[in-house]
């Protein structure tokens, strides 16, 4: 699976004041990610720019699944990538029953003003089978993101 990095999802129509969802579904599973620009705690002239991001998974299968582990793709502004692999999310590996859906929020740092995050869950169905359901790509936009030299 070769995609390309920078093939950010179309915002859901139901964006609101606070900003776009992403929405992807595989598997029977619908994830939707909605960022925020968090300016208070950024620092600019110290390369330090920060975003917070909105995550809602929802079952839309037959069965229960948990998740079990998250990898995430984060690209700044310059290309540079970092990966970031773990155990479930926010210290929860939850189950969701069908029509069941788990929220959590995060963050993360980034040196760049912009940059582009994607990734994917790996889940387990209730036959012990596991899957890799894909975060849809989102990016990471900043006021200063649209500044250009010339």
């Amino acid at each position: 699976m070769h995609e390309d990095p920078f093939d950010v999802a179309e915002p859901e129509p139901e964006d609101d004041d606070e900003g776009h969802w992403y929405q992807k579904e595989s598997c029977g599973i619908t994830v939707r990610v909605r960022p925020f620009y968090l300016e208070e705690q950024s620092v600019p002239h110290e390369e330090r720019y920060l975003w917070a991001y909105q995550v809602r998974i929802e079952n839309r299968g037959a069965g229960k699944v948990q998740l079990m582990t998250r990898h995430w793709r984060i690209v700044d502004g310059r290309g540079q990538a970092i990966e970031v692999k773990g155990e479930g999310v926010v210290g929860e590996q939850p189950v969701l029953a069908p029509g069941e859906t788990f929220e959590y929020a995060s963050g993360t740092p980034l040196s760049q003003p912009s940059g582009i995050m994607s990734g994917t869950y790996s889940m387990q169905g209730e036959d012990g089978q596991t899957f890799e359901v894909e975060i849809p790509a989102f990016p990471l936009e900043s006021p200063w993101s649209q500044r250009t030299l010339h």
